[in-house]
């Protein structure tokens, strides 16, 4: 049965909870900063001002059956109470997993207006999500596990190199928003992105200022040794 796991714990595996129709995974809605000129038709976005598009949480709403084998009210009630509370007990948003979703999970807490609605001894929960705006690859990029590989969505590539001298690479970012990797290297190297030059330690780092941004990412790495891109792709 299809459901989701939060805090540990399956809907139905765990709970034995169905989910009803109306399940709605919100589209997320993009953060648009315009001005107008006075007096004129025409108008300015600076929405990318800062590099890339920003976007509004999305909203997953998740409708539950609830029911017990052996009718009652108070077993109904029982089987509401246990379910709201696992699912609202949570400290700032966590992993969600939805089963219709395989690969990926969503960063959610319950926030929205929850709803019951019942019919004596059945009745339906809904319980509302507020979600970070991108779903997250369990994977990292790069990965080799070929039956988790989605020829719809997923690209093969090499986070990995070794570099003796200079080294011009590829990497390609086919989510939506740019993401920070965290770069691990054997030796200090120096990283040029779009005319940048980003210093990189030894050891593991990660920085703000170094993105990859959506699609294609050309770096010359200059250095000896080994370095390796962490990073996940994210999508809508």
């Amino acid at each position: 049965m299809l459901g989701i796991k939060f805090l540990g714990k399956h809907s139905y595996n765990d709970f034995g909870v169905t989910m009803a129709k109306g399940k709605e995974i919100g589209i997320p809605e993009k953060k648009k900063i315009k001005v107008a000129v006075p007096f004129s038709n025409i108008e300015y976005d600076f929405s990318e001002i800062y590099g890339s598009q920003s976007y509004e949480p999305r909203s997953l709403s998740y409708p539950f059956n609830i029911y017990k084998p052996l009718p009652g009210k108070s077993q109904m009630n029982s089987k509401k109470t246990q379910i709201i509370n696992w699912l609202m007990n949570s400290r700032g948003k966590q992993r969600l997993y939805d089963d219709a979703y395989p690969g990926y999970y969503f960063l959610a807490e319950v926030e929205g207006s929850n709803s019951f609605s019942e019919d004596y001894d059945t009745g339906i929960l809904t319980v509302e999500f507020t979600a970070y705006p991108f779903m997250i690859s369990e994977l990292p990029e790069g990965h080799d596990i070929w039956d988790e590989y989605n020829f719809d969505l997923d690209i093969m590539q090499s986070t990995s190199f070794e570099v003796d001298g200079e080294l011009t690479v590829i990497l390609y970012n086919v989510g939506t928003p740019d993401v920070i990797p965290t770069i691990t290297a054997s030796s200090a190297m120096t990283i040029v992105k779009d005319g940048i030059i980003f210093n990189v330690p030894t050891g593991e780092s990660k920085s703000e200022e170094f993105v990859l941004n959506s699609g294609e990412n050309e770096l010359i790495i200059t250095g000896s040794g080994s370095i390796a891109f962490e990073f996940y792709k994210e999508l809508i």
